[in-house]
Order: C-alpha cells, then sequence, then structure tokens
C-alpha cells in the first residue's frame, strides 16, 4: 500500500509541481511561508526538490539552511536531487554537513544517489570513502538499494573483484544488477584488449565471463534490455565472436529493442572488430539517429581496418551534419593518418584539435603523433615529441616508439625507449624482444646475446604469442608451438601440406629476427608453428569451405608470418582476416590490405 502525505493533494503544492522557473518557484514559496505550509515535512521537501532542479540552486540551498532541525528525510531529498542533477560537489557537502551540523544519522536511503554520482572521475575516490561509511552507520544485512547501488558504482569504477564480490552476495539480483556485473567485465575487458597487449589472457577470461553471466542470467528468466546487449555486444567485439554477435543483433531486432546510440555504436565496433567491415558500414547506414558516438565508431572501424580515406571522408560528413569532433573522434581521424601515412594530414588534425576545437590532446594523442611519425620513418620527431609533452610519457608511448625503432633500424632510439619502458614495465618481455630483433636484423649477435642476459637477471620470459579463431560458433585458442589441441596431429600434418605448396610457389621464410643460436632448419620450424599459423590450418580443417578466416592474434604479425599469410591467401583461394594489437589485415589473392605498411 502507498503511504500518502496529508498535504500531498494541497492546491500550493499543485501549483509548485507546475513551476519551471525560479521566479514562479519564489511566489509559491511565499504562499507556503503565508499559509505555514512551509514547517510541514512533506511540502517543504517537494520544494527543496523542485527548487534544486533549476540553477541556481543556491536558492534550494538556502531554503535548506533555514530550516532549524532538518531530518535525514530532507538531507535525503536534497542529497539525491542535486546527485541526479549533476551537483555532485553540492551533494557531497551536504553530506558531510550531517556530520558536523546536526545529530541525525544517514540511512539506507542516503547512499544509493551518491553512489550513483561518484561513479565517474573526479570523484571515484569519494565513492569508496561512502563505501567506509556504509560499514560504519549501517547494520547489515543491507538494503538491496545499497547494495545494488555498491555494485554499480564498482562496476563503473572497473573494480570486477569487488563488484563480484557484492553481486553474489544478492540473492535474486534483478535487471539492474544483471547489467551492472555484465557491464564491469565487459568495460576491463575492453580496455585491456585496447591498451595492453601483455593481458591479452586477462582480457580473454573477462569477456568470457560475460558470456557465461549472460547465459546464467537467462537460466533466472530476466529479460535482458538494451543496456544487457550492449555489454554481450562489446565482448563479442573483444573476442572477435561474430556468430554469437549476429545472435545479439538478431535478439535485439525480433524482440523490439531499441537499436539507440548505444546498442548501434557496439554492433558498429562488433562487426569492425570481428573483420566484417562492410556489415559495420551497412548499420550505420541505416540506422535512424546518428550522434558523435556511432561517427566515432564507424571513424574507427573504417581507420583499423586500413580505410583512411573512407574514415576521413566520414570525418568531414560529420561536421557538415553539425556534430562536433570530441577527443575521440580526432583519436580516430589521427589513427586512420597513421595506418595511411598521411603524416602531414595527422598533424593538421593533433593541432586543430586545441586550434579549432578547444580540446586538450590527451596521452593517448601524442602516443598516436608518436606512432604517426615512427610508421613514416621519422623516428628521431617521435623521439623529440615524447620528450617534448606536457605531461610524462607512459610505456605505451616509449614501446610504440621501440616498434618503430625496430621497423626503421635505429638502434640509437630502440636502446633509449627500452631503457625507460625497463623502468615503466620491468616485466614485460615484448619490449626486449623489439630490441632484440634490431640487434638480430644487423646481425648483432652479442647485444641480441646481452639482451636475453638482462631477460635472465630481471626474470622475464619472452610473452608467447596467441592466436583465436572462430570457427562454427566456437572459440578455439592456440600458443606458438601448441599441442594441445585435440586435433593436434590434424594440424601438424595440414601444416606440413600447406609449407610444400609454399615452398613450390618460391616462398622462403625470413628467420632474420629468429634466436641466434639454433639451427637455421630449426629457426624456419620456430616460424612454421606460430599461433596465427596453427589457427589458420584449423580453420581450414574445420571451417566451411569458401567462407573467410578470421584470426585475432595478441602480438604484431611478425614479416615473415605476413608473407606466408599472403601467399596462402592466393594459393588456397581463400579471404584470410586477422586482427592483431596494430590493425587488421585483410590478405586475399595474394595481397594484404595494410600495403605492407603496419
Amino acid at each position: 500500500m502507498k503511504l500518502t502525505s496529508p498535504h500531498s493533494k494541497h492546491p500550493i503544492l499543485h501549483l509548485l509541481q507546475q513551476c519551471k522557473t525560479i521566479e514562479t518557484i519564489k511566489k509559491v514559496h511565499a504562499q507556503m511561508i503565508t499559509t505555514a505550509l512551509i514547517h510541514h515535512t512533506y511540502p517543504l521537501s517537494q520544494l527543496l526538490l523542485i527548487s534544486s532542479t533549476l540553477s541556481p540552486i543556491s536558492y534550494a540551498l538556502s531554503i535548506f539552511n533555514q530550516v532549524l532541525n532538518p531530518t535525514i528525510f530532507l538531507f535525503n531529498t536534497l542529497i539525491s536531487s542535486l546527485a541526479k542533477n549533476n551537483h555532485t560537489d553540492s551533494a557531497l557537502s551536504l553530506y558531510a554537513s550531517i556530520f558536523t551540523e546536526t545529530n541525525v544519522e544517514p540511512n539506507n536511503y542516503t547512499y544509493p544517489s551518491l553512489f550513483k554520482a561518484c561513479g565517474s572521475h573526479p570523484w571515484l575516490e569519494h565513492g569508496r570513502t561512502l563505501h567506509a561509511h556504509v560499514l560504519k552507520f549501517l547494520e547489515p544485512p543491507y538494503d538491496p538499494f545499497v547494495q545494488a547501488s555498491l555494485l554499480n558504482f564498482y562496476s563503473k569504477s572497473g573494480k570486477v573483484s569487488i563488484c563480484r564480490y557484492f553481486f553474489y552476495r544478492i540473492s535474486q539480483p534483478d535487471l539492474a544488477a544483471w547489467n551492472s556485473i555484465l557491464a564491469a567485465y565487459a568495460r576491463n575487458a575492453s580496455m585491456i584488449f585496447e591498451t595492453n597487449a601483455t593481458r591479452f589472457d586477462d582480457s580473454t577470461s573477462l569477456s568470457l565471463e560475460v558470456l557465461h553471466l549472460f547465459s546464467k542470467m537467462q537460466e533466472s528468466f530476466i529479460r535482458p534490455n538494451e543496456v544487457t546487449l550492449v555489454a554481450l555486444i562489446t565482448a563479442c567485439a573483444d573476442l572477435g565472436a561474430v556468430n554469437l554477435g549476429t545472435w545479439a543483433h538478431a535478439y535485439v531486432i525480433k524482440n523490439n529493442l531499441s537499436i539507440n546510440r548505444f546498442v548501434g555504436s557496439a554492433l558498429i565496433t562488433m562487426y569492425a572488430n570481428c573483420g566484417c567491415l562492410s556489415l559495420a558500414c551497412q548499420l550505420f547506414d541505416q540506422l535512424p539517429l546518428r550522434d558523435k558516438i556511432c561517427y566515432n565508431a564507424m571513424i574507427r572501424g573504417l581507420a583499423i581496418h586500413g580505410q583512411g580515406c573512407k574514415a576521413l571522408d566520414l570525418f568531414e560528413r560529420m561536421e557538415q551534419e553539425g556534430l562536433m569532433p570530441d577527443d575521440v573522434t580526432m583519436l580516430a581521424a589521427m589513427c586512420a593518418c597513421s595506418h595511411m601515412g598521411l603524416v602531414d594530414q595527422g598533424f593538421n588534425f593533433f593541432e586543430s584539435m586545441i586550434n579549432n576545437y578547444g580540446i586538450e590532446p590527451r596521452l593517448e594523442h601524442y602516443c598516436c603523433l608518436v606512432d604517426l611519425l615512427g610508421r613514416a620513418g621519422r623516428v628521431k620527431e617521435a623521439e623529440e615529441t615524447i620528450l617534448s609533452m606536457p605531461m610524462s610519457p607512459n610505456a605505451v608511448l616509449w614501446r610504440s616508439l621501440l616498434g618503430a625503432a625496430r621497423v626503421h633500424g635505429n638502434v640509437e632510439v630502440g636502446e633509449t625507449s627500452l631503457k625507460n619502458l625497463i623502468q615503466l614495465e620491468p616485466e614485460s618481455s615484448g619490449n626486449y624482444v623489439l630490441l632484440s630483433n634490431i640487434y638480430a636484423s644487423m646481425s648483432r649477435w652479442d647485444d641480441v646475446k646481452r639482451i636475453r642476459k638482462s631477460m635472465k637477471l630481471h626474470g622475464v620470459n619472452k610473452l608467447p604469442g596467441i592466436s583465436i579463431a572462430e570457427v562454427n560458433g566456437a572459440m578455439h585458442e592456440f600458443l606458438i608451438g601448441d599441442k594441445t589441441h585435440s586435433r593436434s596431429n590434424e594440424i601438424y600434418s595440414k601444416l606440413e601440406e600447406m609449407s610444400r605448396r609454399l615452398q613450390e610457389h618460391g616462398h622462403r621464410p625470413r628467420t632474420k629476427e629468429v634466436l641466434f643460436d639454433i639451427e637455421e632448419e630449426e629457426k624456419e620450424d620456430a616460424l612454421t608453428y606460430h599461433s596465427e599459423r596453427l589457427a589458420i590450418a584449423f580453420s581450414f580443417l574445420e571451417g566451411c569451405s569458401n567462407g573467410p578466416i578470421r584470426i585475432i592474434k595478441n602480438l604484431r604479425v611478425c614479416s615473415d608470418c605476413h608473407e606466408w599469410t599472403k601467399l596462402i591467401s592466393r594459393i588456397y583461394d581463400r579471404e584470410i582476416i586477422v586482427r592483431d594489437r596494430i590493425r587488421f589485415h585483410h590478405f586475399q589473392d595474394g595481397t594484404c590490405s595494410c600495403l605492407d605498411y603496419w
């Protein structure tokens, strides 16, 4: 039964509900004072609620400050309204005054709105303090709304383990709880995959957990909504699981869910990340409403597939439609320039961020600028860019420079990059390997040996290459030299057959960068059993005879595997789509979409 205040139908309150400006609120406020209605809690709470939704909020605060002994109900009402209307600082200040100026104590209704407001930067630390207050002032078991708000806060904070802790303490999680835990896993998996190849296993595990949790949610008969599907589709994008992602798309349509900007952009990213760029473009064109998020997803998708010119055309189209680019848009545009070698145009985008759009470049933009210069062979300029940045460079920047130094054989810059990387990431093997490859390409075997000794000294083991193939809706993972697969013998037999046909077409392995202290035949074996080759061989065995083969790899494709896959695509007349940590490679008829510029 719903309880209502005896004043809830008072004519003055009816007038209050119709107020749209601060002037009309002041008139109703005056009537409430003259009729003494202001001294009753419920009418006063409604006045606070309405006045706090309008600017300036100082009027609502001035009303509250005149209350002699405000109840926790009044505190909660105003705190909730301030938090809901993005006045987080005022909401937190009002919450703090509970302890400094009154004798009341917070209750279960005090915290949910505050946790929601503190779920993003720069308020995250305040959310952790609020959690401590919950432990101090509330008696367990906690109210379901408090539990749900804690779960949602830690989901937005990226604290998956804490989020999981609260989720499994909810006896019957509702849709909001399921969405929070799914979003936590999906968001963190996506972030790891985009920024840190050394944690590829972590990213894959988190994305697979999204699929597992979604299955459990279906078993509990909770009907998913658009928020649920965004998390599921995001996980499919990270895994390259195009079959399940397509199922999610069909589910949205079949159940009349809205393909809003969030679902639309997630689907565009999923299709682009799974190598289905044409489907991503088709979906983008069919969206009834396209906002900045959708454009960003499509521009990025075109960029990572090497369709730089189309990405820049779409950037212009976005501006023509009156949408102002943001920092994500500029990053995607610069990425498109980087993959096409359009150095001057990339520089122009970087400079226009401040001059034309008032966007302050972030670390990611400087990283893209360094990548742009490094790919073009302007390695020294890339190094100068890092040294002149207004913020401290991170490992991604130095690794990008080290990669450029490897490609263009700049030993001096490579050594400087590794020195900085060891300070930032002493346990990351990829950094040592890149410099070792520079030395190997120049036959400086003593230096290669020195790098390997340094790795042993620091207890660093080489990060294995990991490739994932989706075949018939199932994900299959392979490591270099992997023999754990149930069809391992068939896979290796297929590789031998492929090697014979490659030799017939004149392929000679590029063994220069393979470990120097093994025989030449062993070097060829080391290349032959790279993870993506195992995944491709398995796809030939298990997949359909004419569909594209789709592979995801945690590392950059090596030069020999790149040449190997180009030739395989021609010999076997198959399209092979490889997504490495840098970009997409579409191999078809002996050529690659990257035009050997990666």
